[in-house]
């Protein structure tokens, strides 16, 4: 059963229309990157070859394109803190505010306002990826826990079952880790690392509720995707035909690039704007239990690392704390 109104999510998105252009303007902006960066590799690579052999053309084409491809995708991974500072905090900060009824700015003062909220609650860029790191350390004990509490069930291929729960854990928390930015900016917590635990608790209690919204999203965000690869790939492999070289391979590259492009922009918002609907109506009126909270801290030393550094809040905001202090 879905706890979550699509209509609602709709209105949410619609209501953040200068967040929506602002992820379009982000996301196929460092698509457009990503093929012009890759194209000059190839374009490179082919000028190079010319003074061998064909099939010495062919690989040099391939290997500029792929050093071209490669650089760009590690520069992006290399600002992702930036990313979720700026784009999906500052995103989930208006949609939160709408979803409890208050008033947001329009035009660029929405964006404005949201990377204040994102500031007044978590400090810098750094800190806040640093905490997101340890809230997926944290889930991945959580779907631990649940892995094991499935596999005393004495069910006929069960190891199979196992399996395909795995991979789809995998991807369902993926969906889970902001809903702790948004119970802190819901919350107005000023104790973020404490909130954080509180948010991972109220999950795991949860569980089940949960990940059932969370298998639904998930399906519907992958079918979507794979929707948006196959319209993709015929302008896709129009942009590979205006490359130097026989990159052929390419077109399946940039509409897979295409995609995800249209994910992070369009899809992912529309998701979280759901499951936010799903985790504030489950734990509305709860609080933590201690049985969780112990049972978590005796299976993550992330969770661990989260209760000392809320124990010694001192009301500033974050050093720049990596994952692993």
């Amino acid at each position: 059963m879905m706890n979550f109104s699509v209509g609602t999510a709709l209105s949410l998105m619609a209501r953040t229309l200068p967040f929506l252009v602002f992820r379009l303007i982000v996301y196929f902006g460092i698509t457009t990157a990503i093929i012009l960066i890759t194209g000059t590799g190839a374009g490179f690579g082919y000028g190079i070859g010319a003074f061998g052999t064909d099939e010495f053309q062919v690989n040099s084409t391939f290997w500029g394109g792929a050093i071209g491809f490669g650089g760009t995708v590690g520069v992006i991974f290399f600002f992702r803190d930036y990313l979720l500072y700026l784009v999906k905090a500052g995103h989930i900060a208006v949609m939160v505010e709408l979803l409890q009824g208050g008033q947001v700015p329009g035009g660029r003062g929405q964006i404005d306002y949201a990377w204040g909220v994102v500031r007044d609650r978590f400090g810098e860029a750094s800190a806040l990826f640093a905490l997101d790191r340890l809230v997926h350390g944290v889930i991945g004990a959580i779907t631990g826990i649940i892995e094991g509490l499935m596999s005393f069930f004495p069910i006929p291929g069960l190891d199979k079952i196992m399996g395909v729960l795995r991979a789809y854990l995998r991807l369902a928390v993926g969906l889970i880790d902001e809903m702790v930015i948004a119970q802190a900016i819901r919350t107005k917590a000023e104790n973020p690392w404490k909130n954080a635990q509180e948010a991972l608790v109220l999950y795991a209690q949860n569980a089940k509720p949960m990940l059932i919204s969370a298998a639904w999203l998930t399906a519907i965000s992958w079918v979507l995707s794979f929707v948006v690869f196959l319209l993709m790939l015929a302008p896709a492999a129009a942009v590979v035909y205006m490359m130097p070289g026989d990159v052929a391979a390419g077109g399946f590259v940039f509409a897979f690039v295409f995609a995800w492009a249209v994910k992070a922009a369009l899809i992912e918002p529309f998701c979280i704007a759901c499951m936010m609907q799903v985790y504030f109506k489950v734990t509305e009126g709860q609080r933590p239990n201690p049985e969780w909270e112990a049972k978590l801290a005796s299976v993550s030393d992330k969770f661990r690392h989260m209760g000392e550094q809320a124990a010694t809040w001192m009301g500033s905001r974050f050093k720049g704390l990596s994952p692993g202090t």
